[in-house]
Order: C-alpha cells, then sequence, then structure tokens
C-alpha cells in the first residue's frame, strides 16, 4: 500500500512539473510580439534592411550566411545571441565549435546592424533579435517570402561550445536529424523546410568529401549521388585538394531562394549527405521533399512556419537574459575583468 501511495505522489510530481515546464514556454513564447518595438524602435525593419542590403553589394554570399547564423543560434540554448560572442575569461565562444570554426560568417554584418540600431534607439533591441530580422530579410532579398517576425528575445550571458559541436551537421543520417531536431521540439515538416535553407549559400569541400572518396566498406563513393553530379564534385574537389574549396549548395539556382533544392533531391543532386538523405530509399520524410518540389507556395508556407517555430526556441523575455550593447560581449564583460585583474595585482604585490 505504501509503495502504491509513494508511486502515486511520484506520478503526480511529475505531471505537475511537466505542466509548470509547459506552461513557462508557452509564457515565453507569448511574450513574443511582431509589434514588439512598434514604439520603442519602430525603424528597426528598415534600418536591418538598409544595412544588409548594404553587405549584400559586396558579398553575394552574405543572405544564405545570416540566415545560417539564425539557425546556428537557435539550435544551441535557444535563440539568445550566443553564437555571436567572443572568447573572454567567462566565454569559450560557439565561434571555436567545428561547425562554426572557419564557416560560420556575417559576424561584422550583425555588428554593423546593431552600431545603426544602437545610434537610432540605444539598448532597446536585442542581438537575438537582429539575427531573426535579418534571416527574415536575407530570405526576402533572395527571392523567398516575407514574413512578420515575433519579436522581444533578450540576449543570453553565457554560450555553449558542447551544445555547439552537435549542430544538426552535413554527415548526420536521417535518424540523427530527426533526433536533433526533435530535442528542440521541432518536427519532420519543421526539418525538410528548414533544410530548404540549402537553396542558397555555399559549401566548402570538407563538408561532403566524404561522399567522394572513401565513403564505406562497401562503396568507394555514395551510392546516393548522381554519377554526373558526382564527377563534377571530384574534380571540383581533388582527393587531398583545398578543404576550403566552395560549393553551390543548389547547383540550379545558387543565390535565389526557391524550390529548386528539392528537385535536387529527387535527381540524386543534394551536395550534402545529409540533404540526400532526405530523399533517401524508404526515407520517411520522402514525401515532404515531393510536396515542396512540386507547390514552391507550400514550400514557402511551411518554411514560414518552421522560421517561427525555432525562433520560438527556449527565448529569453521579460527580466531574463539582458540587451548587450555590443553583440560580441556580454554588458559589463570589460569593466569586470578590470576588476579582476587589479584584485589580481593588488594581491600579488602583498605577496
Amino acid at each position: 500500500m505504501a509503495s502504491s501511495s509513494a508511486s502515486y505522489w511520484l506520478t503526480a510530481s511529475l505531471a505537475f512539473i511537466l505542466t509548470v515546464q509547459l506552461l513557462l514556454l508557452r509564457e515565453s513564447q507569448a511574450q513574443l510580439s511582431s509589434t514588439f518595438y512598434d514604439s520603442s524602435c519602430p525603424n528597426v525593419s528598415s534600418i536591418v534592411l538598409d544595412q544588409v542590403q548594404q553587405a549584400q553589394k559586396s558579398d553575394t554570399r552574405i543572405l544564405a550566411s545570416l540566415t545560417r547564423l539564425f539557425f546556428h543560434d537557435c539550435f544551441v540554448n535557444g535563440c539568445d545571441g550566443s553564437i555571436l560572442l567572443d572568447n573572454s575569461s567567462t566565454i569559450v565562444t560557439e565561434k571555436d565549435a567545428v561547425p562554426n570554426n572557419n564557416s560560420a560568417r556575417g559576424f561584422d554584418v550583425v555588428d554593423n546592424i546593431k552600431a545603426a540600431v544602437e545610434n537610432s534607439c540605444s539598448g532597446i533591441v536585442s542581438c537575438a533579435d537582429i539575427l531573426a530580422l535579418a534571416a527574415e530579410v536575407s530570405v526576402n532579398l533572395s527571392g523567398g517570402p516575407k514574413w512578420s517576425v515575433l519579436l522581444g528575445r533578450r540576449d543570453g550571458t553565457t554560450a555553449n561550445i558542447t551544445a555547439a559541436n552537435n549542430l544538426p551537421g552535413p554527415r548526420d543520417n536521417l535518424t540523427t536529424l530527426q533526433q536533433k531536431f526533435n530535442d528542440v521540439g521541432l518536427n519532420d515538416t519543421d526539418l525538410v523546410a528548414l533544410s530548404g535553407g540549402h537553396t542558397f549559400g555555399r559549401a566548402q569541400c570538407r563538408s561532403f568529401s566524404n561522399r567522394l572518396y572513401n565513403f564505406s566498406d562497401n562503396s568507394t563513393t555514395d551510392p546516393s549521388l548522381n554519377s554526373t553530379y558526382l564527377t563534377t564534385l571530384q574534380n571540383n574537389c581533388p582527393q587531398g585538394g583545398n578543404g576550403s574549396t566552395l560549393n553551390n549548395l543548389d547547383l540550379t539556382t545558387p543565390d535565389t531562394f526557391d524550390n529548386k533544392y528539392y528537385t535536387n533531391l529527387q535527381t540524386k543532386e543534394g551536395l550534402l549527405q545529409s540533404d540526400q538523405e532526405l530523399y533517401g530509399t524508404g526515407a520517411s520524410t520522402a514525401s515532404i521533399v515531393d510536396q515542396f518540389a512540386a507547390n514552391q507556395t507550400v514550400f514557402f508556407e511551411s518554411f514560414i512556419a518552421a522560421m517561427i517555430n525555432m525562433g520560438n526556441i527556449s527565448p529569453l523575455t521579460g527580466s531574463n537574459g539582458e540587451i548587450r550593447s555590443d553583440c560580441k560581449k556580454v554588458n559589463g564583460a570589460s569593466e569586470r575583468y578590470t576588476i579582476r585583474m587589479a584584485v589580481k595585482d593588488l594581491s600579488s604585490a602583498k605577496a
């Protein structure tokens, strides 16, 4: 009887904890709003657009790069701008994580956006929200859809290089991808839609060279690769060559945001292993790929929904976090470092 009673209270307690967690999650999401800055910084969207357009003039890749930054931010500690933090006495930067090192880019553009926003409305707009706005602008400028970005996130004061090293990766199989998306509350439609972000941008040879040479014990090359496309990639990325050489993620329309990424998968011309996995033999996601390949409007609508869902991953709102004055460091970081060094010098002098 005592064991039954204990079991009941354990179950009830777990149910209560889960309910509280769900309520807190809904509360944090409910605090995000497309009109969040309408009174406090009404020009923020136009400022972001202007700065991204300026960057685009000299860098055709920047639109895809800024979109990717938002993705890499939200999957680690939620959408809190942690990917922007540099190394410091208290921060181990996510920029040095394997998926980001010498790969993630656009940080200078984010800094320029932040400076312009600060000139207009100081201390109001978070770096996390700047990433969200820059991603939407970048997609739209590339020919993709436009949507109302939910805003009101605050910036985190920590980074998580361990989690950054576990981002969805170019060599992940479908099961691994599904698990990583499920871990942050995203489903298969979100997975396939967000993967469509590879409809523009570039990838380095090292991201997929495993598909070209010594793929497995049973096959030298990845059998899911179109043979003509394989030859093209081997010419671009010779064995033992420069692993940093760039290749178009979408061989059809590399700088346009459209649904050609999905038609490429249907013809076995997905660049990354993680791309082609979505349309592999028996893949549970293949039907979603077919839907998006057949109807660009359906893809755009699903992409918008997926971006909003991703943007709702564990946002800091209310009094949580802070509004960084410099996206590269938490507020007061330099002052705290100065105080710490002064105390250390004083202690050394006394010794």
